[in-house]
């Protein structure tokens, strides 16, 4: 009975006799649809200023989620060949240490004259001058040329440039020419050597 009475309700009501302020008095029907109305638009905007948000947070932190997990594999990777990467560390500092101990100190580049002097001499070249250039500073060494100008057979400029290449020392060759004098066979040779040292915090 009291079913029916609701539709009869729902049936006479017209819309233009709402008036909020005696909302109380509405037919029963009308006041369920107006709570139902109610109720789904607080549903949508919780879900539009707070769901929706946590949403975009939870993507956010499963992101982060992926990006922490490559990084902890790297880590892990890295921690496993601790070892190995201590070992090639090793082995790279002494291979440094030996390279280190190729390349002369200021206080050796006498010495590195006189080893090229003596070759030039054992070579039967006649060294014409040996010339000190200015030093060039690279990121980690320091660079010093020397102009050799000798004159000697063909054959004798070859034994002196292996020998020079043979130095313990780092020493390199560039910019060399060779010109006939004419007496004997004899050339004219001029060339730059290279040789370096380690750069050191003064440089």
């Amino acid at each position: 009975m009291a079913l029916s009475d609701s539709f009869q309700q729902l049936k006479d009501f017209d819309i233009s006799d709402l008036d909020f302020e005696s909302i109380g008095v509405w037919p029963f029907p009308v006041r369920v649809i107006l709570l139902v109305l109610v109720f789904c638009a607080l549903l949508g905007g919780t879900y539009y200023f707070h769901v929706k948000e946590l949403g975009a947070e939870l993507d956010r932190v499963q992101m982060q989620e992926v990006k922490l997990k490559q990084t902890f594999e790297q880590k892990a990777f890295q921690a496993a060949n601790l070892e190995a990467y201590r070992a090639q560390m090793a082995e790279m500092e002494k291979l440094f240490g030996a390279l280190l101990a190729q390349l002369p100190s200021d206080t050796e580049v006498p010495g590195l004259l006189e080893d090229i002097t003596e070759l030039g001499n054992g070579a039967s070249l006649n060294i014409v001058s040996i010339t000190l250039q200015p030093e060039r500073a690279a990121e980690f060494y320091v660079e010093l040329p020397i102009k050799i100008v000798a004159q000697g057979g063909y054959h004798d400029i070859g034994a002196f440039v292996s020998g020079v290449a043979g130095l313990p020392r780092i020493v390199t060759l560039h910019n060399y020419s060779l010109s006939s004098r004419g007496n004997g066979g004899l050339l004219a040779l001029e060339i730059e050597a290279k040789t370096y040292r380690y750069k050191t915090q003064e440089d």
